[in-house]
Protein backbone atom coordinates (compact mmCIF):
# COMPACT_ATOMS: atom_id res chain seq x y z
CA UNK A 1 0.00 0.00 0.00
CA UNK A 2 2.89 2.48 0.65
CA UNK A 3 4.30 2.20 -2.43
CA UNK A 4 0.62 3.09 -4.04
CA UNK A 5 1.12 6.23 -2.19
CA UNK A 6 4.11 7.94 -3.56
CA UNK A 7 3.81 11.26 -4.06
CA UNK A 8 4.02 12.83 -7.69
CA UNK A 9 6.91 14.84 -6.26
CA UNK A 10 8.78 11.50 -5.01
CA UNK A 11 8.14 9.88 -8.77
CA UNK A 12 9.55 12.95 -10.35
CA UNK A 13 12.87 13.47 -7.83
CA UNK A 14 13.40 9.52 -8.51
CA UNK A 15 12.91 10.15 -12.44
CA UNK A 16 16.42 11.57 -12.66
CA UNK A 17 18.04 8.90 -10.85
CA UNK A 18 16.34 6.93 -13.23
CA UNK A 19 17.35 7.95 -16.34
CA UNK A 20 21.25 7.89 -15.25
CA UNK A 21 20.69 4.19 -14.56
CA UNK A 22 19.25 3.58 -17.68
CA UNK A 23 21.40 1.53 -20.72
CA UNK A 24 19.90 3.96 -22.96
CA UNK A 25 20.49 7.16 -21.32
CA UNK A 26 22.98 8.08 -23.59
CA UNK A 27 20.57 7.42 -26.73
CA UNK A 28 19.89 10.75 -28.48
CA UNK A 29 16.16 9.97 -28.49
CA UNK A 30 16.59 9.17 -25.07
CA UNK A 31 17.65 12.36 -24.33
CA UNK A 32 15.46 14.10 -25.96
CA UNK A 33 12.03 12.85 -24.83
CA UNK A 34 13.62 13.51 -21.11
CA UNK A 35 14.14 17.37 -22.57
CA UNK A 36 10.57 17.23 -24.18
CA UNK A 37 9.18 15.85 -20.40
CA UNK A 38 11.05 18.60 -18.53
CA UNK A 39 9.16 21.55 -20.77
CA UNK A 40 5.71 19.90 -20.69
CA UNK A 41 6.33 19.83 -16.74
CA UNK A 42 6.71 23.37 -16.68
CA UNK A 43 3.29 23.78 -18.80
CA UNK A 44 0.88 25.09 -16.33
CA UNK A 45 -2.64 25.58 -16.97
CA UNK A 46 -3.68 29.59 -17.44
CA UNK A 47 -7.14 30.34 -16.10
CA UNK A 48 -7.12 34.00 -16.67
CA UNK A 49 -9.86 35.39 -18.84
CA UNK A 50 -8.73 35.67 -22.30
CA UNK A 51 -8.82 39.41 -24.15
CA UNK A 52 -8.52 38.05 -27.80
CA UNK A 53 -9.24 34.84 -29.61
CA UNK A 54 -7.78 33.70 -32.20
CA UNK A 55 -9.82 30.28 -34.22
CA UNK A 56 -7.57 28.80 -36.91
CA UNK A 57 -8.97 26.45 -38.75
CA UNK A 58 -7.39 24.23 -41.52
CA UNK A 59 -10.02 23.40 -43.82
CA UNK A 60 -9.70 19.55 -44.74
CA UNK A 61 -6.38 19.69 -42.38
CA UNK A 62 -6.67 16.24 -40.93
CA UNK A 63 -4.05 14.41 -39.17
CA UNK A 64 -2.49 12.86 -42.11
CA UNK A 65 -2.63 15.99 -43.57
CA UNK A 66 -0.51 17.22 -40.48
CA UNK A 67 2.38 14.80 -40.71
CA UNK A 68 2.57 14.80 -44.24
CA UNK A 69 2.49 18.66 -43.89
CA UNK A 70 4.94 18.73 -41.20
CA UNK A 71 7.50 16.76 -42.96
CA UNK A 72 7.16 18.48 -46.29
CA UNK A 73 7.83 21.52 -44.59
CA UNK A 74 10.80 20.76 -42.98
CA UNK A 75 12.05 19.31 -46.37
CA UNK A 76 11.41 22.37 -47.86
CA UNK A 77 13.33 23.88 -45.80
CA UNK A 78 16.69 21.89 -46.09
CA UNK A 79 16.16 19.38 -43.19
CA UNK A 80 14.65 16.05 -42.09
CA UNK A 81 11.22 16.57 -42.45
CA UNK A 82 10.20 13.74 -40.09
CA UNK A 83 11.74 15.37 -36.47
CA UNK A 84 10.69 18.92 -37.28
CA UNK A 85 8.76 20.65 -35.58
CA UNK A 86 6.02 22.96 -37.21
CA UNK A 87 4.50 25.76 -35.01
CA UNK A 88 1.49 24.21 -34.57
CA UNK A 89 3.31 21.55 -32.71
CA UNK A 90 4.84 23.95 -30.57
CA UNK A 91 1.79 24.10 -28.80
CA UNK A 92 1.12 22.50 -25.57
CA UNK A 93 -2.71 21.63 -25.35
CA UNK A 94 -3.82 19.30 -27.76
CA UNK A 95 -7.08 17.03 -28.10
CA UNK A 96 -8.96 15.29 -30.73
CA UNK A 97 -12.00 16.21 -32.42
CA UNK A 98 -15.26 14.19 -33.50
CA UNK A 99 -16.50 15.82 -36.79
CA UNK A 100 -19.95 14.43 -37.76
CA UNK A 101 -23.43 15.98 -38.13
CA UNK A 102 -26.77 15.82 -36.89
CA UNK A 103 -27.57 14.36 -40.22
CA UNK A 104 -24.55 12.77 -41.33
CA UNK A 105 -20.89 10.27 -40.42
CA UNK A 106 -19.01 12.06 -43.04
CA UNK A 107 -19.29 16.15 -42.50
CA UNK A 108 -19.22 19.00 -45.29
CA UNK A 109 -17.54 22.23 -44.38
CA UNK A 110 -20.67 23.79 -43.18
CA UNK A 111 -22.18 22.11 -40.44
CA UNK A 112 -18.15 21.83 -38.69
CA UNK A 113 -17.83 25.38 -39.35
CA UNK A 114 -21.37 26.40 -37.42
CA UNK A 115 -20.50 24.00 -34.57
CA UNK A 116 -17.40 26.07 -33.95
CA UNK A 117 -19.00 29.49 -34.47
CA UNK A 118 -22.20 28.34 -32.47
CA UNK A 119 -22.21 25.69 -30.53
CA UNK A 120 -24.48 23.79 -31.76
CA UNK A 121 -24.40 20.52 -34.57
CA UNK A 122 -26.38 20.75 -37.55
CA UNK A 123 -26.64 19.26 -40.96
CA UNK A 124 -24.83 18.77 -43.72
CA UNK A 125 -25.38 21.80 -46.54
CA UNK A 126 -26.42 24.58 -43.95
CA UNK A 127 -24.71 27.51 -42.11
CA UNK A 128 -25.49 29.43 -38.85
CA UNK A 129 -29.05 27.49 -38.43
CA UNK A 130 -29.69 24.43 -36.19
CA UNK A 131 -30.31 20.52 -36.81
CA UNK A 132 -34.07 21.41 -37.38
CA UNK A 133 -33.69 22.93 -40.47
CA UNK A 134 -33.45 20.69 -43.80
CA UNK A 135 -31.85 22.05 -46.66
CA UNK A 136 -32.70 24.82 -48.69
CA UNK A 137 -36.06 25.03 -46.34
CA UNK A 138 -36.42 29.28 -46.13
CA UNK A 139 -38.96 28.76 -44.06
CA UNK A 140 -37.76 26.43 -41.58
CA UNK A 141 -34.38 28.05 -41.35
CA UNK A 142 -36.44 31.35 -39.10
CA UNK A 143 -36.39 32.00 -36.24
CA UNK A 144 -33.82 28.72 -35.62
CA UNK A 145 -30.67 31.14 -36.25
CA UNK A 146 -28.21 30.63 -32.90
CA UNK A 147 -25.56 33.38 -32.68
CA UNK A 148 -22.56 33.58 -33.77
CA UNK A 149 -19.56 33.66 -31.32
CA UNK A 150 -18.39 36.91 -33.49
CA UNK A 151 -22.02 38.41 -33.24
CA UNK A 152 -21.99 37.75 -29.24
CA UNK A 153 -18.54 39.42 -29.15
CA UNK A 154 -19.49 42.37 -31.49
CA UNK A 155 -22.34 43.10 -29.16
CA UNK A 156 -20.08 42.72 -26.32
CA UNK A 157 -17.89 45.87 -27.68
CA UNK A 158 -15.32 43.48 -28.96
CA UNK A 159 -13.77 43.72 -32.57
CA UNK A 160 -14.17 40.99 -34.93
CA UNK A 161 -12.76 40.34 -38.27
CA UNK A 162 -11.97 36.70 -40.28
CA UNK A 163 -8.99 36.09 -42.66
CA UNK A 164 -9.75 32.83 -45.41
CA UNK A 165 -8.47 31.99 -49.07
CA UNK A 166 -11.76 30.69 -49.98
CA UNK A 167 -14.39 33.29 -50.76
CA UNK A 168 -15.72 34.88 -48.04
CA UNK A 169 -19.22 33.71 -48.65
CA UNK A 170 -18.18 30.07 -48.32
CA UNK A 171 -19.02 28.35 -45.60
CA UNK A 172 -16.25 28.29 -42.57
CA UNK A 173 -16.16 32.55 -43.11
CA UNK A 174 -20.16 32.69 -44.05
CA UNK A 175 -20.39 30.68 -40.22
CA UNK A 176 -19.11 33.80 -38.75
CA UNK A 177 -21.68 36.01 -39.80
CA UNK A 178 -24.35 33.99 -42.18
CA UNK A 179 -28.03 32.46 -41.01
CA UNK A 180 -29.01 30.78 -44.57
CA UNK A 181 -30.73 26.81 -44.93
CA UNK A 182 -28.54 26.17 -48.46
CA UNK A 183 -24.32 26.93 -47.95
CA UNK A 184 -24.52 27.55 -51.77
CA UNK A 185 -26.93 30.64 -51.90
CA UNK A 186 -23.50 32.81 -51.95
CA UNK A 187 -25.57 35.55 -54.38
CA UNK A 188 -28.77 36.13 -54.73
CA UNK A 189 -28.29 34.50 -57.99
CA UNK A 190 -27.67 30.99 -56.45
CA UNK A 191 -31.35 31.11 -54.79
CA UNK A 192 -34.37 29.45 -55.83
CA UNK A 193 -36.94 32.18 -56.78
CA UNK A 194 -38.94 31.32 -53.69
CA UNK A 195 -36.51 31.72 -51.51
CA UNK A 196 -35.85 35.33 -52.52
CA UNK A 197 -39.52 35.93 -52.30
CA UNK A 198 -40.17 34.22 -48.67
CA UNK A 199 -37.95 36.95 -47.72
CA UNK A 200 -35.00 34.85 -47.01
CA UNK A 201 -31.53 36.22 -47.98
CA UNK A 202 -28.41 35.64 -49.69
CA UNK A 203 -24.94 35.07 -48.02
CA UNK A 204 -23.31 38.05 -49.17
CA UNK A 205 -25.96 40.64 -48.70
CA UNK A 206 -26.21 39.07 -44.96
CA UNK A 207 -22.86 40.02 -44.30
CA UNK A 208 -23.15 43.62 -45.98
CA UNK A 209 -26.15 44.22 -43.43
CA UNK A 210 -24.51 42.42 -40.39
CA UNK A 211 -25.95 44.89 -37.71
CA UNK A 212 -24.15 43.30 -34.87
CA UNK A 213 -21.64 46.06 -32.83
CA UNK A 214 -20.07 48.40 -35.37
CA UNK A 215 -19.41 45.44 -37.77
CA UNK A 216 -16.69 43.57 -38.28
CA UNK A 217 -13.32 45.41 -38.44
CA UNK A 218 -11.16 43.48 -40.99
CA UNK A 219 -13.23 40.69 -43.66
CA UNK A 220 -10.43 39.43 -46.01
CA UNK A 221 -10.70 36.89 -48.40
CA UNK A 222 -11.54 35.92 -52.28
CA UNK A 223 -15.68 36.32 -53.67
CA UNK A 224 -15.91 39.36 -55.64
CA UNK A 225 -18.81 38.32 -58.17
CA UNK A 226 -20.71 37.36 -55.22
CA UNK A 227 -20.58 41.08 -54.88
CA UNK A 228 -21.04 42.68 -57.60
CA UNK A 229 -24.14 43.07 -60.29
CA UNK A 230 -23.95 41.42 -63.16
CA UNK A 231 -23.54 44.75 -65.06
CA UNK A 232 -20.24 45.17 -63.34
CA UNK A 233 -17.06 43.93 -64.57
CA UNK A 234 -14.95 43.01 -62.40
CA UNK A 235 -11.71 44.99 -62.03
CA UNK A 236 -9.07 41.96 -62.77
CA UNK A 237 -10.61 39.93 -64.65
CA UNK A 238 -12.20 42.57 -66.98
CA UNK A 239 -13.76 40.78 -69.37
CA UNK A 240 -16.12 38.70 -66.51
CA UNK A 241 -19.00 40.67 -64.98
CA UNK A 242 -20.15 39.79 -61.60
CA UNK A 243 -23.25 37.25 -60.29
CA UNK A 244 -25.94 39.54 -58.33
CA UNK A 245 -29.04 39.52 -60.06
CA UNK A 246 -30.62 42.72 -57.71
CA UNK A 247 -28.03 44.81 -59.19
CA UNK A 248 -26.13 46.44 -56.61
CA UNK A 249 -22.75 46.83 -55.85
CA UNK A 250 -22.58 45.37 -52.27
CA UNK A 251 -18.66 46.24 -51.82
CA UNK A 252 -19.14 49.90 -52.65
CA UNK A 253 -22.22 50.07 -50.84
CA UNK A 254 -20.18 48.56 -47.98
CA UNK A 255 -17.25 51.32 -48.32
CA UNK A 256 -19.56 53.98 -48.56
CA UNK A 257 -21.20 53.30 -45.03
CA UNK A 258 -18.36 54.97 -43.03
CA UNK A 259 -15.40 57.29 -43.06
CA UNK A 260 -13.36 54.85 -41.92
CA UNK A 261 -13.85 51.87 -43.99
CA UNK A 262 -11.74 50.81 -46.79
CA UNK A 263 -12.51 48.26 -49.51
CA UNK A 264 -9.08 46.59 -51.74
CA UNK A 265 -9.30 44.12 -54.48
CA UNK A 266 -5.48 44.13 -54.62
CA UNK A 267 -2.21 43.39 -52.84
CA UNK A 268 -0.86 47.14 -53.44
CA UNK A 269 -4.06 48.52 -52.27
CA UNK A 270 -3.99 46.18 -49.44
CA UNK A 271 -0.35 46.94 -48.36
CA UNK A 272 -1.22 50.74 -48.27
CA UNK A 273 -4.52 50.54 -46.08
CA UNK A 274 -2.71 51.52 -42.80
CA UNK A 275 -3.93 48.99 -39.62
CA UNK A 276 -3.66 52.19 -37.55
CA UNK A 277 -5.95 54.64 -39.28
CA UNK A 278 -8.03 52.07 -41.01
CA UNK A 279 -11.14 51.33 -39.09
CA UNK A 280 -12.79 48.67 -40.86
CA UNK A 281 -11.21 46.48 -43.96
CA UNK A 282 -13.13 44.68 -46.72
CA UNK A 283 -10.70 43.09 -49.36
CA UNK A 284 -11.68 40.83 -51.86
CA UNK A 285 -8.89 39.78 -53.60
CA UNK A 286 -10.26 37.01 -56.57
CA UNK A 287 -13.67 36.75 -58.11
CA UNK A 288 -13.60 32.85 -56.71
CA UNK A 289 -11.36 31.77 -54.13
CA UNK A 290 -7.71 33.37 -54.49
CA UNK A 291 -5.24 31.25 -55.91
CA UNK A 292 -2.94 28.67 -54.37
CA UNK A 293 0.17 29.95 -51.99
CA UNK A 294 2.12 28.41 -55.10
CA UNK A 295 0.47 29.99 -57.64
CA UNK A 296 -0.18 33.40 -55.89
CA UNK A 297 3.08 35.11 -57.52
CA UNK A 298 1.66 34.53 -60.87
CA UNK A 299 -1.81 36.60 -59.89
CA UNK A 300 -2.55 39.28 -62.43
CA UNK A 301 -3.37 41.73 -59.93
CA UNK A 302 -1.65 40.56 -56.87
CA UNK A 303 -2.20 38.85 -53.84
CA UNK A 304 -1.35 39.08 -50.50
CA UNK A 305 -0.33 35.56 -48.25
CA UNK A 306 -2.30 34.06 -45.80
CA UNK A 307 0.19 35.32 -42.89
CA UNK A 308 0.43 39.09 -44.30
CA UNK A 309 -3.74 38.74 -43.96
CA UNK A 310 -3.15 37.54 -40.43
CA UNK A 311 -1.01 40.00 -39.20
CA UNK A 312 -2.64 43.02 -41.37
CA UNK A 313 -5.83 41.20 -38.86
CA UNK A 314 -4.23 41.22 -35.77
CA UNK A 315 -2.78 44.78 -36.04
CA UNK A 316 -6.29 46.79 -36.66
CA UNK A 317 -8.02 44.13 -34.10
CA UNK A 318 -5.28 44.69 -31.29
CA UNK A 319 -6.21 48.69 -31.31
CA UNK A 320 -9.39 47.53 -29.09
CA UNK A 321 -8.69 48.11 -25.97
CA UNK A 322 -11.57 45.71 -24.98
CA UNK A 323 -10.37 42.59 -27.39
CA UNK A 324 -10.81 41.14 -30.12
CA UNK A 325 -11.82 37.70 -31.69
CA UNK A 326 -10.60 36.48 -35.27
CA UNK A 327 -10.71 33.16 -37.56
CA UNK A 328 -7.96 32.90 -39.96
CA UNK A 329 -8.95 29.94 -42.41
CA UNK A 330 -6.79 27.78 -44.70
CA UNK A 331 -9.28 27.44 -47.02
CA UNK A 332 -7.43 25.94 -50.30
CA UNK A 333 -5.43 22.83 -48.02
CA UNK A 334 -9.41 21.31 -48.77
CA UNK A 335 -9.87 22.52 -52.65
CA UNK A 336 -6.32 20.74 -53.05
CA UNK A 337 -7.50 17.18 -51.42
CA UNK A 338 -10.88 17.88 -53.78
CA UNK A 339 -8.39 17.59 -56.70
CA UNK A 340 -6.40 15.38 -55.36
CA UNK A 341 -3.17 17.22 -55.77
CA UNK A 342 -1.34 16.67 -52.55
CA UNK A 343 1.59 19.02 -53.19
CA UNK A 344 -0.93 22.08 -53.28
CA UNK A 345 -2.87 21.13 -49.85
CA UNK A 346 0.99 20.48 -48.09
CA UNK A 347 1.91 23.87 -49.57
CA UNK A 348 -1.18 25.93 -48.18
CA UNK A 349 -0.86 23.58 -44.64
CA UNK A 350 2.81 25.41 -44.63
CA UNK A 351 1.27 28.68 -45.61
CA UNK A 352 -1.37 27.92 -42.79
CA UNK A 353 1.57 27.22 -40.16
CA UNK A 354 3.47 30.32 -41.29
CA UNK A 355 -0.36 32.36 -40.37
CA UNK A 356 0.26 30.66 -36.72
CA UNK A 357 3.47 31.70 -36.25
CA UNK A 358 2.92 35.37 -37.01
CA UNK A 359 -0.12 35.17 -34.40
CA UNK A 360 2.04 33.80 -31.84
CA UNK A 361 4.51 36.68 -32.16
CA UNK A 362 2.31 39.46 -32.51
CA UNK A 363 0.03 38.09 -29.23
CA UNK A 364 0.31 37.28 -25.52
CA UNK A 365 0.15 33.88 -24.70
CA UNK A 366 -1.02 35.45 -21.06
CA UNK A 367 -4.24 37.09 -23.02
CA UNK A 368 -4.76 35.22 -26.30
CA UNK A 369 -6.38 32.22 -26.88
CA UNK A 370 -5.49 30.34 -29.97
CA UNK A 371 -6.99 27.40 -31.15
CA UNK A 372 -5.63 25.42 -34.41
CA UNK A 373 -8.15 22.82 -35.56
CA UNK A 374 -9.71 21.26 -38.48
CA UNK A 375 -12.99 21.22 -39.67
CA UNK A 376 -12.93 17.97 -40.67
CA UNK A 377 -10.76 15.32 -43.24
CA UNK A 378 -9.90 13.95 -46.19
CA UNK A 379 -9.18 11.34 -48.03
CA UNK A 380 -5.43 11.06 -48.41
CA UNK A 381 -2.94 8.33 -46.54
CA UNK A 382 0.55 8.06 -45.81
CA UNK A 383 1.49 4.23 -47.23
CA UNK A 384 3.92 2.63 -47.72
CA UNK A 385 7.49 1.91 -45.40
CA UNK A 386 9.35 4.81 -47.39
CA UNK A 387 12.79 5.55 -45.67
CA UNK A 388 13.38 8.12 -43.42
CA UNK A 389 13.81 11.00 -45.65
CA UNK A 390 12.69 10.03 -48.99
CA UNK A 391 10.37 12.94 -50.60
CA UNK A 392 7.10 13.02 -48.76
CA UNK A 393 5.87 14.00 -52.70
CA UNK A 394 7.93 11.07 -54.06
CA UNK A 395 7.87 7.38 -55.19
CA UNK A 396 7.93 5.54 -51.97
CA UNK A 397 11.32 3.65 -51.91
CA UNK A 398 12.61 1.69 -49.26
CA UNK A 399 15.84 2.09 -46.87
CA UNK A 400 18.73 1.37 -49.07
CA UNK A 401 16.69 3.47 -52.25
CA UNK A 402 15.22 -0.38 -53.56
CA UNK A 403 11.96 1.03 -55.21
CA UNK A 404 8.61 -0.18 -53.30
CA UNK A 405 6.06 -1.83 -56.09
CA UNK A 406 2.57 -3.65 -55.95
CA UNK A 407 1.57 -6.97 -56.94
CA UNK A 408 1.39 -5.25 -60.42
CA UNK A 409 4.96 -4.34 -60.12
CA UNK A 410 4.33 -0.51 -60.08
CA UNK A 411 5.69 2.05 -58.20
CA UNK A 412 3.37 3.72 -55.59
CA UNK A 413 3.44 7.48 -54.36
CA UNK A 414 4.10 7.37 -50.54
CA UNK A 415 0.43 9.41 -50.55
CA UNK A 416 -2.72 8.19 -52.33
CA UNK A 417 -6.01 9.12 -51.93
CA UNK A 418 -9.02 6.52 -51.51
CA UNK A 419 -11.07 8.23 -54.00
CA UNK A 420 -10.14 11.42 -56.44
CA UNK A 421 -9.13 13.04 -59.92
CA UNK A 422 -6.18 10.42 -60.15
CA UNK A 423 -8.15 7.05 -60.04
CA UNK A 424 -7.46 4.45 -63.15
CA UNK A 425 -10.57 3.30 -65.03
CA UNK A 426 -7.85 0.39 -66.17
CA UNK A 427 -4.57 -0.55 -65.20
CA UNK A 428 -2.75 1.67 -62.98
CA UNK A 429 0.30 3.89 -64.93
CA UNK A 430 3.65 3.56 -64.73
CA UNK A 431 5.36 6.27 -62.38
CA UNK A 432 8.38 5.53 -62.89
CA UNK A 433 10.06 8.20 -65.47
CA UNK A 434 7.16 10.57 -63.84
CA UNK A 435 7.70 13.64 -61.52
CA UNK A 436 5.26 12.95 -58.82
CA UNK A 437 6.78 16.37 -56.52
CA UNK A 438 4.94 19.16 -58.62
CA UNK A 439 2.31 20.84 -57.44
CA UNK A 440 -0.04 20.32 -59.51
CA UNK A 441 0.37 16.43 -59.52
CA UNK A 442 -2.41 14.44 -59.02
CA UNK A 443 -1.48 11.95 -56.37
CA UNK A 444 -3.08 8.13 -57.23
CA UNK A 445 -6.63 6.99 -56.02
CA UNK A 446 -8.49 3.77 -55.33
CA UNK A 447 -11.92 4.87 -56.76
CA UNK A 448 -12.07 7.50 -60.17
CA UNK A 449 -14.23 10.78 -58.55
CA UNK A 450 -13.81 13.64 -60.16
CA UNK A 451 -13.76 15.43 -56.86
CA UNK A 452 -11.72 13.85 -53.47
CA UNK A 453 -14.43 13.46 -50.83
CA UNK A 454 -14.09 14.12 -47.42
CA UNK A 455 -13.05 11.69 -44.79
CA UNK A 456 -14.99 11.04 -41.36
CA UNK A 457 -11.92 10.61 -38.51
CA UNK A 458 -11.26 12.80 -35.88
CA UNK A 459 -9.17 15.99 -36.57
CA UNK A 460 -7.15 17.48 -33.80
CA UNK A 461 -7.05 20.72 -31.90
CA UNK A 462 -4.28 22.35 -30.89
CA UNK A 463 -4.30 25.36 -28.32
CA UNK A 464 -2.26 27.80 -26.49
CA UNK A 465 -3.09 30.87 -23.67
CA UNK A 466 -6.04 31.17 -21.35
CA UNK A 467 -8.18 28.04 -20.55
CA UNK A 468 -6.35 25.89 -23.64
CA UNK A 469 -5.93 23.23 -21.11
CA UNK A 470 -9.45 22.46 -21.74
CA UNK A 471 -8.56 21.47 -25.03
CA UNK A 472 -7.19 17.63 -23.86
CA UNK A 473 -9.08 14.18 -24.54
CA UNK A 474 -11.63 13.55 -27.35
CA UNK A 475 -14.53 16.41 -27.77
CA UNK A 476 -17.28 16.88 -29.62
CA UNK A 477 -16.81 19.98 -32.44
CA UNK A 478 -19.76 22.65 -31.06
CA UNK A 479 -17.39 22.04 -27.55
CA UNK A 480 -14.80 23.95 -28.85
CA UNK A 481 -17.34 26.98 -28.96
CA UNK A 482 -17.80 26.62 -25.55
CA UNK A 483 -14.31 26.75 -24.92
CA UNK A 484 -13.40 30.41 -26.32
CA UNK A 485 -17.12 31.57 -25.08
CA UNK A 486 -15.95 30.69 -21.34
CA UNK A 487 -12.34 31.58 -22.10
CA UNK A 488 -13.40 35.14 -23.02
CA UNK A 489 -16.51 35.32 -20.41
CA UNK A 490 -18.74 35.32 -22.78
CA UNK A 491 -21.21 33.22 -20.90
CA UNK A 492 -21.16 29.08 -21.44
CA UNK A 493 -23.39 26.33 -20.11
CA UNK A 494 -21.42 27.13 -16.16
CA UNK A 495 -23.48 30.31 -15.92
CA UNK A 496 -20.19 32.24 -15.28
Amino acid sequence: MRRRLLTAAAVLAAAPALAQNASQADDSYFQAAQTALAQRLAVQPNTGRAKNVILFVGDGMGVSTLTAGRIYQGQAGGVDGESFVTTMDTLPWTGLVKTYTSDSQIADSAPTATALTTGVKTRNGVVGVDQTVPPGDCEASKGHAPATLFETAEDAGLATGFVSTARITHATPASTYAHVADRDWESDADMPAEAREAGCKDIALQLIEWSHGDGFEVMLGGGRSAFLSESTFDPEDTEEGGERLDGRDLADEWAEGGDDRIYVWNEAQFAAADPETTGHLLGLFERSHMEYEGDRPADAGGEPSLEEMTRKAIAMLQRDPDGFVLMVEGGRIDHAHHAGMAGHALNETMALDHAVAAALEMTDPADTLILVTADHSHGMVINGYAARGEPILGLSRYVGGTLATGSDGLPYTTLTYAGGPGGEDGPRADLSEVDTTGLDFHQPALIPMGSAPHAGEDVAVRASGPWAHLVSGTVEQNYLYHVMAHALGLGDSTGE
